[in-house]
């Protein structure tokens, strides 16, 4: 087992630059048991315990002053079973690396996240979604865990085994175990059809419920400052595979949505009065095209620019009144908003604490270029999403508490109380968590 003592400068920082910590201890296991020997090992000396993936979170979830497990030599797919439909992935894979081996295998999800950056495991735990009108997020799709517990046992749950843990730990936020192996659903390999295209805000509010209707994946940007959107429309086709072309693909996702689109993050950071110009260019950039490819292609795409996010989950039916009082609020303001505004949904799911949790949702995402000034942005937006029965990705930026989820979950009293009796001396405890979960 690789170990690292952590010195003053020997500091761990996420990916949006919004979190900093100081662990006393970092190990990169190389098994199941040199995880769990570190976990005990950490109670023989006090200290609280927490495993980081890629550090996508813009929260604190993965933050600890304790022993900071990284699990970059736990990953790799240890089993696939085609009859069941099942591969079994350990848990610091990233999911670029297992998109790109199922592909080989002829297999994929169902649904995925726009990026695929993070580990299975760090993805999973926070509850990262991408956009379904009847397939849910990643950790919908999961069959069997593996978590090493607070005493250091190794733990295993399914719907038949443990279901309990299986129904909670699935979207677990690091509470109630360190997750050492995740079992997914997987089927043969297809192809989707993505529609790209502009789209007037009027327009896409007026059409969403039938935008939702007849589309298997359906999401939209909005442009604030404007009234334009991008819409994405992804089906399943029968083919031809239709990629798009490498240098249109490198125009589009690589110099416009990446490199034009940094410069402009620059200029109207520096000069905040251009933004409205701006985004009134940024939003006509980018031309409609279709093309058909295998899913990790088309659902995904490089994230080059940084940010940081607030994003929350309204009921479905709320979603268009929600956001037409976001853009009359950023309308009326004298805020400056560079980054679009991204709009998905998730059917229902019955997950402790999902997101989807026992209701249809929508997903409304706020960003601001990193460096620029956000509070009062996300006050702003958060205030609105709370007034619609919001609940916030745990992954991402919000102000809420235990007692806001309390009632936000009807199963939140499930949860800590599955906390409690696996981790009664709270061994997976740090800051955020007290807050979102309570002591």
């Amino acid at each position: 087992m690789s170990t690292t003592v952590s010195g003053r400068n020997d500091t761990w920082r996420n990916w949006g630059g919004t979190v900093a910590a100081r662990p006393a201890r970092q190990v990169e296991p190389a098994s199941v048991d040199e995880l769990a020997a570190a976990v005990r090992k950490a109670a023989e000396d006090g200290l609280t315990v927490k495993a980081v993936g890629s550090g996508h979170s813009f929260t604190s979830v993965a933050a600890t002053d304790g022993l900071l497990i990284r699990p970059q030599l736990l990953t790799g797919i240890r089993t696939i079973d085609r009859e069941a439909g099942t591969v079994t992935v350990q848990a610091g894979t990233p999911l670029k690396r297992l998109n790109m081996a199922l592909a080989r295998e002829g297999l994929s999800l169902t649904n995925m996240g726009d990026i695929m950056e993070q580990t299975v495991s760090g993805a999973t735990s926070t509850g990262t979604h991408g956009t379904g009108r009847d397939s849910a997020s990643i950790a919908a799709q999961i069959k069997g865990l593996e978590l090493v517990t607070a005493d250091g046992s190794v733990l295993t749950c399914s719907e038949k085994e443990n279901p309990e843990v299986f129904a909670a730990a699935r979207i677990g936020l690091g509470a109630l175990g360190i997750i050492t192996a995740i079992t997914f659903a997987v089927e043969p390999i297809f192809l989707l059809t993505a529609r790209e295209e502009p789209m007037s805000l009027d327009q896409v509010t007026s059409r969403f419920d039938e935008l939702w209707t007849e589309n298997e994946h359906f999401e939209f940007y909005w442009f604030p400052h404007t009234g334009n959107t991008n819409t994405k429309r992804n089906n399943r086709s029968p083919g031809p595979e239709r990629p798009v072309g490498q240098l249109a693909g490198w125009f589009e996702d690589e110099f416009l949505s990446n490199g034009v689109f940094q410069v402009a993050q620059w200029a109207g950071r520096a000069v905040p009065a251009t933004v409205p110009a701006i985004a009134q260019i940024s939003s006509k950039a980018l031309s409609a095209r279709t093309y058909t490819d295998i899913p990790y292609k088309v659902f995904t795409s490089p994230r080059r620019v940084r940010f940081v996010e607030m994003e929350y989950a309204v009921p479905r039916e709320a979603v268009v009144e929600t956001l037409r009082e976001l853009k009359t609020t950023v309308d009326r303001s004298g805020l400056r908003i560079s980054f679009p505004v991204e709009v998905r949904t998730a059917p229902a799911d019955d997950i402790t604490l999902s997101t989807a949790s026992g209701r249809d949702t929508a997903y409304i995402a706020v960003h601001m270029f990193k460096g620029t000034p956000y509070q009062a942005y996300f006050t702003a937006a958060e205030r609105i999403f709370t007034a619609h029965e919001g609940r916030p990705h745990w992954g991402k930026v919000h102000t809420r508490d235990a007692e806001y989820f309390a009632a936000a979950y009807p199963r939140f009293g499930e949860f800590t109380a599955l906390r409690d009796r696996l981790d009664p001396e709270r061994r997976f405890q740090n800051d955020y968590l007290r807050r979102v979960l309570g002591p």
